[in-house]
């Protein structure tokens, strides 16, 4: 396939989401395949940043946990057990390519406010200046329910739109946006996506499988359209594909950056 897929090996700064589920119990082995992908780009020279998910998840099993709380409080407590150790498993994997990781935590308030909006900012870009990879998560252990950013996919958006990323890889248990779930009949892929396209017709699904995450394809959707409204292309794959999307294969789901309009002067 050629055309805009082009634009993946062409970007200069690449933001790549990974959810809960992707990541943690059972598919805790994805974490070295993921690290393989970034460290492929990162290679290259392109700048990556990583938002991921997995706190809370990573944490339950320490709390002796079988599902995700209900309560805040003990979402909190999972999140400040599991933030460290996903951080350790990252710089763990990373350590076979010798980057170093740099962990930034945010609540939505430290996006809505200038001053905290722009320490983010400073220090996630002198990260990549000195060829740090950021991992970006949401602060949930003092995050409520109030300022949540309800899940990480608008995280994810928002932080390319915080970079001025030229790409956004949303990554999740599905291998592409389909028009209706998958396992339901009838399903088609969707391989592109026109910046103007509303995908009046998709019938959105659920979460994840494990259970674990926040966020399903609707979320994936309303974050894809707001990065890409802000200028940023965004491609929504599956976490087993990353090695392809990040190599400008033809895998996954294509959302068109809307053009941007240059000032005059």
């Amino acid at each position: 396939m050629t055309g805009p897929r082009s634009e993946v090996t062409d970007a200069k700064r690449v933001v790549v989401k990974v959810g809960s589920s992707s990541i943690s119990g059972a598919n805790t082995g994805q974490i070295a395949p993921l690290v393989d992908a970034i460290a492929a780009s990162h290679g290259r020279g392109t700048e990556v940043i990583l938002v991921s998910s997995g706190a809370i998840a990573t944490g339950m099993p320490y709390l002796e946990l079988d599902a995700r709380p209900n309560d805040l409080a003990t979402q909190q407590a999972a999140a400040a057990v599991g933030q460290s150790r996903l951080i350790f498993r990252y710089q763990e994997s990373l350590d076979r390519y010798d980057i170093v990781a740099g962990q930034v935590l945010l609540t939505a308030g430290d996006l809505e406010h200038p001053t905290p909006r722009s320490n983010a900012q400073r220090a996630i870009e002198r990260m990549l200046g000195l060829r740090i990879l950021p991992i970006v998560n949401e602060n949930d252990t003092v995050a409520t329910h109030e300022i949540r950013f309800g899940d990480n996919d608008r995280l994810a958006a928002l932080v390319s739109e915080l970079l001025q990323a030229d790409l956004l890889v949303l990554l999740s248990d599905v291998d592409a946006l389909y028009t209706r779930p998958p396992h339901l009949p009838g399903a088609r892929r969707i391989e592109h996506v026109a910046w103007e396209d509303d995908l009046a017709g998709v019938e959105l699904g659920d979460i994840g499988d494990a259970g674990v995450g926040t966020g399903g394809a609707g979320t994936k959707i309303a974050a894809a359209k707001l990065a890409a409204a802000s200028g940023t292309a965004v491609l929504f794959a599956s976490t087993t594909n990353v090695a392809d999307a990040l190599a400008g294969a033809p895998t996954g789901t294509w959302f068109e950056a809307a053009p941007q309009t240059t000032p005059a002067g």
